[in-house]
């Protein structure tokens, strides 16, 4: 059985040309679920054609139930075994799709949040006005996220040759490979520029690393070092609220519409391919979105 899950893994990645992340979140829901499967009550099965809509079902109330698994991470463990027994039956290997009439969880929607924008202030004033390379790197970050918004993933892949200072904006790649590009406010362009100009020359060790944001070691920053960072700024901010690299995301949205940002700008903004959820890209032009940007933006006023 477990050679079978082998062959969809292939699949996905030769012919479909998913991730690598993608890929290895599959290979764990389906070994999970291949490990029920096989000391399953229902009773267990030795062939994936033995799996019935009784054993999915079970294995749906052991994951709510038994392991108190967010809605949203069942959905994702049911998409997984789902698209699994498309390619099954597509590649003849089963004759029923016993996950035809299986409906998907519910998943429940939770509202992103946001922190307000005295607390934003706090957090970007954290790291100081220093000339050391770190509290220059760090004030850059922090700038950059609430400037753009971009996710934490965009944000440390960025090479020095995605920021253009001259004409104040950012290119980045999203979800997809999706390629935008972000106006950036006047304060985060200067935070930028300093941390380019004295700060990363003195965390860089190979002249041929292309990262912007470096660590310690001169290496391109991880999402776990960035989150660490913000971690340690939301203490020392005192902030009350939880806070991660993602509230600076949400908080750009909430105060860009708050501010008078079309909803469709601010999905531009933010890459989103779904206005509610994610949706075709609005295209809207570079000209018009640094305009909503100059007059929505709260630091950019």
């Amino acid at each position: 059985m477990q050679n079978k899950v082998e062959e969809f893994l292939t699949s996905l990645e030769v012919e479909k040309g998913y991730s690598e992340n993608t890929r290895v979140a599959y290979k764990n829901d389906l070994g999970q679920f291949l490990a029920y499967v096989r000391t399953s009550p229902q009773p267990p099965v030795q062939s994936w054609g033995q799996v019935t809509k009784d054993h999915l079902v079970a294995y749906i109330l052991s994951l709510k139930a038994d392991r108190e698994y967010a809605s949203t991470t069942v959905a994702r463990k049911v998409a997984a075994i789902k698209s699994f027994f498309h390619f099954l039956v597509a590649e003849g290997f089963v004759k029923d799709d016993p996950t035809a009439t299986l409906d998907s969880p519910r998943v429940k929607r939770y509202l992103p949040r946001a922190i307000s924008q005295e607390d934003v202030e706090r957090l970007l004033d954290a790291p100081g006005k220093g000339d050391e390379p770190r509290s220059l790197r760090d004030r850059a970050i922090l700038e950059l996220l609430y400037a753009t918004g971009m996710r934490v993933s965009e944000l440390v892949a960025l090479n020095e040759g995605d920021v253009d200072l001259a004409s104040a904006s950012v290119r980045c790649f999203g979800k997809g490979g999706k390629e935008r590009v972000i106006p950036v406010y006047e304060r985060a362009v200067q935070a930028v520029e300093g941390y380019i100009g004295k700060g990363r020359v003195r965390l860089l060790r190979q002249s041929e690393e292309k990262a912007l944001f470096l660590n310690q070691r001169g290496e391109r920053l991880t999402r776990q070092g960035l989150w660490l960072i913000v971690k340690g700024y939301v203490r020392q901010a005192a902030i009350k609220v939880p806070v991660t690299p993602h509230t600076l995301r949400h908080s750009f949205a909430t105060h860009m519409l708050r501010g008078g940002a079309d909803l469709r700008n601010v999905q531009e903004l933010l890459g989103h391919a779904n206005i509610a959820t994610t949706q075709v890209y609005t295209q809207v032009s570079n000209e018009r979105l640094r305009e909503v940007y100059d007059e929505s933006h709260p630091r950019a006023r």
